[in-house]
């Protein structure tokens, strides 16, 4: 399992979720110092990313899904390798993000797939973890809509399944999807758009879900 690394250097990032405030971005002199082959520079640098990748792991997996560590070990890996085609279109911790993300996804369709080979009745069951069983009204709302949006990524095309999580699980802006995706802004919006009508027809009549079918300003 991975052994996830902490450090000081994890206070100057930012989460996932949150706005880029300013043009300037921390860490890349760290990358362009790790592509150098400074390896002083490698440990700082997954230091400052790894934490965030894990939040995102894990709110794609669910928090207690039993290969959280191990996938987001597979994104930190593939975030080193994806390093050279980074084109600065957001920020380094953005484009991190994304990889985590599109690792999960990946996870969570092969994990299905390999239940699937056994008993399909099994295909949910990292669904309804403790952190997903009904308790307070309001409670059980958030679980339920986490559990649906999953479930409905594992449908989706690649490209919507992405939009969506960036966009309704990790509460990134129509423009940052693009600039994180590097595709232009209607086009991430019209990703978003499909997927929500697929999620829209799956549960019209939920009102618990109802929070995530607003329109898009």
């Amino acid at each position: 399992m991975l052994r996830l690394v902490k450090s000081d250097a994890v206070a100057n990032s930012e989460d996932p979720s949150s706005r880029s405030t300013g043009p300037r971005d921390e860490l890349l002199p760290l990358m362009e110092a790790l592509l150098r082959g400074d390896v002083v520079a490698k440990r700082t640098f997954l230091a400052s990313v790894l934490p965030a990748m894990l939040r995102v792991v894990r709110r794609v997996l669910g928090s207690h899904h039993p290969d959280v560590e191990d996938v987001t070990q597979e994104a930190a890996v593939g975030l080193l390798r994806a390093l050279g085609t980074f084109r600065r279109d957001c920020t380094v911790l953005h484009f991190a993000c994304r990889i985590a993300v599109l690792a999960s996804l990946a996870a969570r369709r092969r994990h299905r797939f390999e239940l699937s080979l056994y008993d399909s009745s099994e295909a949910d069951v990292f669904n309804h973890t403790a952190a997903d069983m009904p308790g307070p009204a309001e409670n059980l709302a958030s679980s339920r809509r986490r559990v649906i949006l999953r479930e409905l990524v594992d449908s989706l095309p690649n490209a919507q399944a992405e939009a969506l999580v960036l966009h309704c699980v990790l509460g990134h802006s129509i423009d940052e999807i693009g600039r994180m995706t590097g595709v232009p802004t209607d086009t991430a919006r019209s990703r978003v758009r499909l997927a929500k009508d697929a999620l829209r027809f799956r549960v019209t009549n939920d009102p618990l879900l109802r929070e995530l079918l607003r329109d898009e300003p």
